[in-house]
């Protein structure tokens, strides 16, 4: 008891500090304290000096004072390019899978109605696959072997909403001489125009290019995709200035006249024009 008296003592007797003036002696200051209080002041000062150091080393000071933010900064951005890297391969499928449509679409053969592509692709062609329904085999060989074939040589679809391209302005792509014109039943379904070398061709209208490759027939192709379901399509180039997903306004260059492709008898530019994904005849629309 009398050990324990003496500490609690001890802890609560209050002292008093003077400070004075070393040449006289005056009296400047005085502060009256006990060690209880002191202890207090002091573990005070050791919580916030501990916390303002586990602050300065967790944040503030991280990057220098702890060995592992490197590696965590480092993993963050593995993640993120992952993530980024999975989006893009996803964003490249679907316009790989748009541009095979198109392609199919262009070569007379029957798109895959069971490809899904992604509702995020800025380039699915929803609308122009809708008017794109499968046809019976038997059905359409017994057709062709008709007499009704040579009449209807065309398919239906063809002369089908070709008003709605009345009310677009469409710009020449090139001065030039026709010197073959649309021929479906030859397979031909655009026209040839020869312009000098090196004549720049252009967009007819404003749109987004959704191929820009070359062809063994069709050489250096560039295809671009108008407002209101049309497509058009430039073959024989002999340079291309744009590539996939660019967008292009009317009237801009976007490729070179030229001799490329084996189906090619001399320079001169393909123009083909395909409304809800049949073809239509460019001269009907353009003044060429």
């Amino acid at each position: 008891m009398a050990a324990r008296k003496t500490f609690s003592n001890w802890l609560t007797n209050k002292y008093l500090l003077i400070i004075r003036n070393e040449e006289n002696f005056a009296e400047k200051t005085t502060f009256s304290f006990n060690y209880a209080r002191l202890f207090l002041v002091l573990a005070t000062v050791g919580l916030l000096i501990l916390a303002l150091s586990v602050y300065l080393v967790t944040v503030a000071l991280e990057q220098w004072l702890d060995p592992r933010h490197a590696q965590m900064v480092a993993n963050r951005q593995v993640i993120e390019l992952s993530m980024t890297i999975d989006s893009l391969e996803q964003e490249v499928d679907n316009k790989n899978i748009y541009i095979e449509n198109i392609r199919k679409i262009i070569a007379g053969e029957e798109i895959d109605q069971n490809v899904e592509m992604s509702p995020e692709s800025d380039l699915q062609p929803a609308e122009l696959t809708e008017t794109l329904q499968p046809v019976d085999s038997q059905f359409r060989a017994e057709f062709e072997d008709s007499e009704l074939a040579d009449i209807t040589a065309l398919p239906i679809a063809v002369s089908s909403n070709v008003y709605e391209l009345r009310d677009i302005y469409l710009f020449s792509p090139l001065d030039g001489i026709i010197t073959d014109g649309f021929n479906p039943k030859a397979d031909h379904y655009g026209v040839d125009i020869v312009a000098q070398e090196n004549e720049p061709v252009r967009s007819v209208a404003d749109g987004v290019v959704i191929m820009s490759s070359w062809t063994l027939d069709g050489g250096y192709i560039l295809a671009i995709q108008h407002p209101g379901n049309l497509i058009s399509v430039y073959k024989h180039n002999s340079e291309l200035f744009k590539n996939v997903g660019n967008f292009v306004a009317a009237g801009e260059v976007v490729a070179t006249i030229g001799n490329t492709g084996e189906l090619t008898s001399g320079p001169h530019l393909h123009l083909e024009l395909w409304h809800n994904g049949n073809p239509v005849n460019p001269q009907e629309y353009i003044a060429l």
